[in-house]
């Protein structure tokens, strides 16, 4: 084996668990920007999805919330609480993740979206409409132990 192909497996080797690092590093429980709803990101497969896994504002007599403003109406007696409503990200490199979907429960609409790592316990995540120019970010923080 000459040393060039030595030299890019062992740059393979030697890389390949920071991507997988970096990958990985968004998997974990969000808290929203606007402080109201706890986010469980998941790998499944190739893709991440975002579950909404509950939020810290609700009081325990307090009624379960559905998914009122669904435009399928068959929908609208869905409960909010372990809905996946973000859908098909995937890694894109430098702690992006792109091509996903997300659904607003508040609105009924749904929208492209990309979220970038900033760091350990900070994400960005862009929904917008056609181009990522016509959009918003939110910024989310992790929920820690």
């Amino acid at each position: 084996m000459s040393s060039l192909p030595r030299l890019c497996l062992a740059l393979l080797v030697l890389t390949a668990p920071t991507v997988w690092a970096a990958e990985s590093d968004i998997v974990g429980l969000w808290l929203s920007g606007d402080g109201d709803g706890w986010i469980e990101i998941r790998r499944t497969g190739p893709t991440v999805v975002g579950i909404i896994a509950g939020s810290p504002n609700t009081k325990p007599d307090e009624p379960e919330r559905l998914d009122a403003k669904n435009p399928d109406p068959g929908l609208r007696d869905r409960k909010l609480v372990g809905l996946r409503f973000m859908r098909d990200f995937v890694y894109s490199g430098d702690n992006r993740w792109t091509g996903g979907t997300i659904y607003d429960p508040n609105s009924g609409k749904t929208y492209k979206g990309t979220m970038t790592l900033v760091d350990r316990d900070t994400l960005k995540l862009r929904g917008y409409i056609g181009i990522s120019l016509f959009g918003r970010t939110d910024t989310w923080t992790r929920v820690t132990d």
